[in-house]
């Protein structure tokens, strides 16, 4: 396994996420998955499983991995005593963790920089309502959450909401943290008999669902509560769709908002059996291809549900049949 072969990669898959020179994604997403295939042999066993080479003809033919095999397996690109960083899915209801290796995270940061400048979100100081990294090492959300706020904003030291930070806020700020954290704080607020108004410019991005919790609140309704007791209007609250697996994420902004990816991923939905690329407006289950992916898989095969809107997706949510998991879950379960 050469190392230089891959620090190439990573350095052409920064230039790609940065929008530097002029490399087309679909060669990038060919010359990951040939040398994915020659140093991945969990991903090579795979491949040729389902009768694809080192070298398919078109980037939509590169094979998605279930997101489930980084449970099974080690899905390293590189040689293990390079690993930097290991994150983890949160594994807590008796099904396992997954594990995303990286040797570096050069490129899984720049994606998460200017996925965020590309998305058009708000650059308002941040307020955090989730772990530290320091708290949660093994959580990609939590380190995400780390690159955009300083430790003095994150305002749920413990798990313990600080309400009282939330009420001296005087200019706009941006708050971050999951779908059911956010509840959790607004039914603190409701036994407290507690709205704020929070400056006006002020924004908020949420994210994970209700995996597991037993719980369910629309995302419409739950952006009225931030209207009801923030006074954040719902089209300004944006929504991120993204997992342990992956390098980039895709965000929706409002209530009825679809999801955009950056420009060096892709998303896909097929159709579950044939995993063919279903028509506008159809239903199917997501394909994610992410170029930053250089150092495990490019291709993933998620269990989330959508629905096909021109380059965008409709999120539906997770396939009934799949286990509850991910790291937001992990941070939920912190918070309570």
């Amino acid at each position: 396994m050469q190392t230089g072969e891959i620090e190439s990669l990573e350095k052409d898959a920064c230039r790609v996420v940065r929008g530097e020179g002029d490399e087309n994604l679909g060669d990038l997403l060919l010359r990951l998955h040939a040398y994915q295939f020659r140093n991945n042999a969990p991903y090579r066993a795979f491949c040729l499983s389902v009768a694809v080479g080192e070298m398919p003809d078109d980037w939509r033919q590169i094979p998605c991995l279930p997101q489930e095999a980084f449970k099974h397996a080690d899905l390293r690109s590189f040689p293990a005593e390079q690993t930097r960083k290991i994150f983890r899915t949160s594994g807590t209801t008796g099904e396992g963790y997954g594990q995303h290796h990286f040797r570096t995270l050069e490129v899984y940061e720049a994606a998460v920089r200017e996925g965020w400048r590309q998305a058009g979100l708000p650059s308002s100081p941040y307020l955090v309502i989730a772990p530290h990294p320091d708290e949660a090492p093994h959580s990609s959300l939590s380190h995400m959450l780390g690159m955009l706020a300083p430790r003095e904003n994150f305002i749920a030291p413990g798990g313990e909401i600080d309400l009282q930070r939330l009420q001296s806020v005087e200019e706009p700020v941006c708050l971050l943290g999951t779908a059911l954290g956010f509840l959790h704080l607004f039914e603190r607020m409701n036994q407290r008999g507690l709205s704020l108004a929070l400056p006006p410019g002020s924004s908020a991005m949420e994210t994970g669902g209700y995996k597991g919790s037993g719980r369910h609140i629309s995302r419409g309704d739950l952006y009225a509560l931030f209207g009801d007791k923030l006074g954040i209007r719902p089209d300004d609250i944006y929504n991120e769709y993204g997992m342990t697996e992956l390098s980039s994420q895709f965000y929706a902004r409002g209530p009825q908002g679809l999801h955009y990816g950056p420009s060096w991923a892709r998303a896909i939905v097929a159709d579950p059996v044939t995993l063919a690329e279903v028509e506008d407006g159809e239903t199917g289950i997501l394909l994610i291809y992410d170029a930053a992916n250089v150092g495990s898989v490019v291709g993933i095969r998620t269990r989330d549900l959508a629905v096909k809107r021109g380059e965008a997706f409709e999120l539906l949510g997770r396939d009934p049949a799949a286990l509850p998991r991910g790291c937001s879950r992990a941070a939920d379960e912190w918070l309570r």
